[in-house]
């Protein structure tokens, strides 16, 4: 009997290759199926569709109830098992890489219409990281799709031919080669597209083949495919297209001569899925959803972080969000270098007008890059493990001839070496570098083994025979190329470096770009991906400040997927959702052409508690927050309802301070300007807002200390111990500037709260909040002492050396029991006064991009 079910239950699914589910449920019927058994194989198929709606990862917000067709692929498919016998041969176990694959491009799949419904046009979104295998995603989305009927798939690979010929040669390796006979070929590996003589002979009904097409995001070439399918359209009625935008970001939103193209193409075609993959989909996040745009409207698929990868959070850490303990968010990996200001000008024109003629300078930060590049590459072939390929990327500018002016530097450099090798003073700078960088970052916590210099040694002559030095732009005639053999290579690019082309083999970076956007800045980062093998050896040189704003993005890129893997469980839909993006001082979000539709975001501080950790260093401006400090403290003495002092714990709780205390502080206390979150005016105008809603009328003005900490006095009978905060280490600290990245544990904010809730999750102690202090603010003061040495354990802090004290606030908000007022937080930022180059898009007309 189980048996027969099953027999049938096969008969349903090959049906479904054909009809839309329901419709397939209707032909078993036809077939004389008794209704029992229609009913049972209705549930398995029910049980299958809510398995994959249901998937822990990847997350997804959709419109509507879509329904869920395809439900992972079946015994007679070949694309998609091609594609695994791919991977399993270049070394992807089973569990967890290619099961984790299977089953995000299964969701993305399962999101799109059925091929064989009349008429559809889908927009989806799927959001990855940098150099995180979104092509492998996308290959395998396209691989599933052909499997089950789509026959046309169009691939937008970015504005450059690098990008578009690495598209198409790894399309033609996992799809067209394995299955050769199904599949026909609209552009090459040397030719984007064409318009072909015969539409029919691609889409006629006696062809049964899927059809290929790579094509760069560029007028010129959408212009032709548009135009040809426009002709075509007598056979595409019957011919189910997906669209796949690479970098989806980057051209398609606002650009006058793309955009409308894309739709061109997609009003061509009556059954359409568009879906676009990017790792910084701000700008697409930020598209009015009503317009007839490419607002992702149907769905947005967060993917999940693959295990292995080098991502923004990892190489440089993060702050923490709200309802965090900072104590457990991490500081990063110590791979990051500092690139001194004073060599800035150096390595990149300081204007426009001195691009002609530039001469860069070989400066000792970038020169201990280079021969650290060789040192890592020398002990890659000693463990003889992972990409054969090293790489180092060298990006100072988006000019091409700036570009051109470091070959005949960096080839000086390189042939001193040669000749320098056996040098006794060489080897032993050598030694010392790499001695010091292999003890800054331990191989055994990545389960590597530390390549000893002397065993290196001996491979560095061939290393420095190998090395190219490669000006990689769009008007150079040397490209990166690793086709044909194992690559030693120095690039020295821009634009065609930043944007979805892999490095192979990326060891050491060199970056000092200013750049104005988080899209740009974080698809700059050719440093992020895997790094098998050598996972203990990549290396960041660049700006304290560059570092800063990593870090800042970061933080933003956790946001937002936070935000959408809650709207996620809040059943919103991507037209009723909306990402909040926080904005950064010296950084847009993204262009301001792609933020045309975008709002200010309101953003209520309800519910919310703020720190400081951002300072400066000089006395005059820590001497009036410690004079701020001291007058509240003054004023919670003389109006506190109750006084608590708790000398054990180094902490004291005035109760029921009148809000104007805590309104005159922020008057007073200057938060530092790279702070937005923290804007003083934004606060107040929150505060009044609530006092005159009813809350927040009262607050507790709390100290909190250190109790083994040296003496900090606020007013007379009341001091604490000082409590010890280190900053980030930085190689050339900013001047009068520190930034210690933790103030406020979990902890302190129930430091006013009766019972034991201290130890409580953060939602639970702001649970208590509500219940205990429901329209009553708190507000910690924490006195920092001005030296703070780190403890030993903390690899990348160093002393604060603050020229006065520090005071440190925290501040939380109940959350209100009506509407909230909100304030705007996140802000547009001024550029006014940042020297910023945008990413080149004079290509997007030329063919030869």
């Amino acid at each position: 009997m189980a048996d027969e079910f099953d027999g049938m239950y096969d008969t349903f699914k090959a049906l479904l290759d054909a009809f839309p589910p329901t419709e397939a449920i209707k032909r078993l019927e036809q077939l004389g199926i008794s209704p029992e058994v229609v009913e049972e194989i209705r549930d398995r198929h029910e049980h299958q569709t809510i398995r994959i709606r249901e998937m822990e990862e990847p997350h997804a917000v959709i419109l509507g109830n879509r329904d869920t067709w395809y439900t992972g692929p079946q015994p007679r498919d070949k694309c998609w098992p091609a594609i695994a016998t791919l991977l399993r041969k270049d070394g992807w176990p089973d569990d967890p890489a290619i099961r984790s694959l299977d089953e995000s491009s299964t969701r993305v799949v399962s999101l799109l219409n059925h091929p064989k419904e009349r008429e559809f046009s889908t927009r989806g979104l799927v959001v990855g990281y940098v150099q995180s295998g979104k092509t492998t995603n996308f290959t395998s989305v396209m691989a599933k799709a052909a499997d089950r009927g789509y026959k046309l798939f169009i691939v937008l690979a970015g504005i450059h031919n690098g990008l578009r010929r690495q598209t198409q040669a790894r399309l033609v390796q996992q799809l067209v080669e394995p299955n050769p006979s199904m599949w026909s070929q609209l552009t090459g590996l040397e030719k984007d597209f064409t318009p072909q003589e015969n539409p029919a002979s691609y889409f006629g009904k006696s062809n049964k083949t899927r059809v290929i097409c790579v094509v760069k995001k560029n007028a010129t070439v959408l212009r032709k495919l548009a135009r040809w399918l426009e002709k075509a359209s007598d056979y595409l009625e019957d011919c189910p297209a997906l669209i796949i935008d690479d970098e989806a970001d980057q051209a398609t939103v606002a650009t006058k001569s793309i955009n409308p193209l894309i739709l061109d193409i997609m009003g061509s075609l009556p059954r359409s899925a568009y879906v676009g993959y990017t790792a910084s989909p701000f700008a697409n996040l930020l598209i009015d959803p009503s317009a007839e745009d490419l607002y992702p409207k149907d769905f947005v698929v967060n993917l999940p972080k693959p295990d292995g990868h080098f991502g923004t959070e990892v190489l440089f850490g993060r702050y923490a969000l709200d309802g965090e303990d900072p104590e457990q968010v991490d500081d990063g990996y110590d791979m990051i270098r500092s690139i001194p200001e004073d060599d800035v000008a150096c390595v990149r024109p300081e204007t426009r007008a001195d691009v002609d003629g530039f001469e860069p300078v070989i400066t000792d930060s970038l020169q201990t890059a280079v021969e650290y590049f060789w040192l890592v590459t020398a002990a890659r072939r000693v463990r003889r493990t992972g990409n054969p390929h090293s790489t180092m990327l060298i990006h100072t500018s988006v000019n091409t001839s700036v570009h051109n002016s470091f070959e005949r530097p960096l080839k000086r450099l390189r042939d001193r070496a040669v000749q320098s090798l056996t040098d006794a003073d060489l080897r032993a700078r050598l030694r010392d570098l790499w001695d010091r960088e292999t003890k800054q970052v331990s191989a055994e916590e990545f389960g590597e083994t530390k390549v000893p210099f002397e065993e290196l040694l001996p491979e560095l002559a061939d290393v420095l025979a190998s090395c190219r030095i490669i000006m990689d732009n769009s008007s150079s005639e040397d490209r990166l190329d690793y086709e044909n053999g194992p690559v030693v290579a120095i690039a020295v690019g821009g634009n065609t470096l930043s944007r979805g082309l892999t490095l192979e083999g990326l060891s050491v970076s060199y970056f000092v770009r200013s750049v104005s956007a988080y899209d740009t800045l974080l698809q700059m980062g050719r440093w992020f991906g895997f790094r098998n093998g050598y996972a203990d050896l990549p290396r960041i040189w660049m700006t304290d400040e560059l570092a800063e704003w990593f870090r800042h993005l970061a933080t933003v890129e956790t946001e937002m997927r936070r935000d959408i893997d809650v709207y996620m469980t809040e059943d919103e839909t991507p037209l009723t959702f909306a990402v909040r993006l926080r904005t950064h001082p010296n950084l847009r979000v993204t262009a301001a052409a792609k933020m045309r539709d975008a709002v200010t975001a309101a953003s209520s501080y309800g519910g919310k508690r703020i720190q400081t950790h951002y300072f400066h260093t000089n006395a005059e401006w820590l001497g009036r927050n410690v004079d701020a400090a001291r007058r509240l403290v003054s004023a919670s003495v003389a109006n506190a309802v109750r006084v608590e002092e708790r000398t054990a714990q180094g902490r004291w709780v005035f109760r029921d301070i009148p809000h104007d205390a805590i309104t005159d502080f922020l008057a007073s206390y200057q938060f530092h300007e790279k702070s937005p979150e923290n804007d003083a005016a934004l606060i107040t105008d929150y505060i009044r807002k609530r006092v005159a809603a009813g809350s927040l009328r009262r607050w507790n003005v709390a100290i909190v200390g250190n109790p083994r900490g040296e003496d900090f006095t606020f007013a007379p009978h009341v001091s604490v111990g000082r409590n010890v905060r280190a900053r980030l280490d930085l190689s050339h600290p900013t001047p009068d500037f520190a930034d210690i990245k933790t103030l406020m544990s979990r902890r302190d904010a129930a430091v006013d709260l009766a019972g034991d809730v201290a130890g409580l999750a953060e939602e639970a102690i702001m649970a208590a909040r509500r219940t205990q202090l429901p329209d009553t603010g708190l507000l910690v003061l924490y006195p920092i002492d001005k030296v703070s040495e780190p403890s030993p354990s903390k690899i990348r802090r160093a002393a604060l050396n603050a020229e006065e004290h520090v005071i440190g606030v925290g501040l939380v908000f109940p959350k209100p029991r009506d509407t909230d007022s909100t304030v705007k937080k996140y802000i547009s930022a001024d550029l006014s006064n940042v020297r910023i180059e945008d990413e080149d898009y004079s290509l997007l007309d030329s063919e030869d991009a």
